[in-house]
């Protein structure tokens, strides 16, 4: 009986109070600095990352995340590669310095956006929402 009764109250609801709010109903700026709706990815399953170039993980892991993308991509896959210097300060550079780093010596072709905070003061909306904050 509950859940008839809350199934009735959500339909209740206007269309605009039904659409809730979810990862790709957010905009960020991708690294060359061009606001970008993540609404482009909905339909396919995105693999969310925050990247640095100074890690002791960076070979390894950018080297698995293309070849993921390589792999999965034309399987309506995505990597969303967010750079972010918060941890360890381990990624210094630019947008620009990101992007050739990860293109030269990886040949990224996932989507990579701009530098990000992923948590606390200032922290990305996209994120915040992924972390429930």
């Amino acid at each position: 009986m509950l859940i008839a009764a809350l199934t009735l109250l959500c339909l209740g609801f206007s269309r605009s109070e039904q659409k809730a709010k979810d990862f790709y109903t957010f905009k960020v700026v991708n690294i060359r600095g061009k606001l970008i709706s993540l609404e482009k990815y909905r339909g396919s399953v995105s693999l969310v990352v925050n990247v640095a170039s100074e890690c002791g993980f960076t070979d390894s892991h950018y080297k698995s995340l293309q070849q993921l993308q390589r792999d999965l991509g034309p399987y309506h896959f995505n990597v969303l590669a967010f750079p972010c210097n918060q941890f360890g300060q381990q990624e210094p550079g630019s947008n620009r310095e990101i992007e050739s780093f990860a293109r030269k010596n990886f040949g990224v072709s996932f989507p990579m956006f701009s530098k990000v905070a992923v948590t606390g003061f200032g922290a990305n909306a996209a994120f915040k929402y992924l972390i429930g904050e």
